[in-house]
């Protein structure tokens, strides 16, 4: 499912203020897609989330590199490569599960797949909208970072096994809707 590259032309003037506009303006339109990329590649969510703050400030100093009418999210995502190698030089001192090539594999892997997993994330969130209040609510407390069952329950009022249940029967319907909405608009 190839969706076209998000090729931007400038459209404002040459001045500071206007590239500063722009930069803004494409920068906070595909900030989850470049932190989702930065997180298929560092497991832990904090680190991925300073490597996005310390991306967007490189990005912003380089954005006079950026071609007119290329693929912003795809430049973005190299610089963000460049920032996850250089954030794993400064963690050689403890183990890596990943050697570099692997690595590189996985991130052009991950560029290739965004548009899918954007389309994806979106109908997820659609689905959400469409679960009740409880079900929604122990959904995001299992899911939200360091979420557990044991919270999930509490936050819906089940027991620990009414909630390892509950959780199975949600999550099934929200891969259901998610297969529904994505191949709708395959089909589209």
């Amino acid at each position: 499912m190839n969706q076209p590259h998000h090729k931007h032309r400038n459209p404002s003037g040459n001045s500071e203020r206007d590239r500063h506009a722009w930069f803004l303006r494409l920068y906070t339109k595909y900030q989850h897609r470049i932190l989702a990329y930065i997180f298929t590649l560092v497991p832990n969510w904090a680190d991925a989330e300073d490597l996005l703050q310390e991306t967007a400030v490189l990005l912003w100093e380089k954005f006079d590199e950026f071609e007119p009418e290329t693929d912003f999210v795809a430049w973005a995502c190299r610089v963000a490569f460049l920032q996850v190698c250089n954030y794993r030089r400064q963690k050689a001192k403890t183990t890596l599960l990943l050697d570099d090539e692997l690595l590189a594999k996985i991130a052009a892997r991950s560029v290739e797949l965004a548009p899918e997993l954007e389309e994806r994330r979106k109908a997820l969130n659609e689905c959400l909208h469409h679960l009740d209040e409880r079900d929604r609510r122990m959904i995001f407390a299992r899911y939200e970072p360091n979420g557990s069952v044991q919270s999930a329950a509490a936050a819906s009022g089940r027991s620990l096994q009414a909630a390892y249940k509950a959780l199975y029967r949600i999550r099934k319907a929200l891969f259901d809707c998610v297969s529904l909405r994505v191949g709708e608009k395959v089909i589209q």
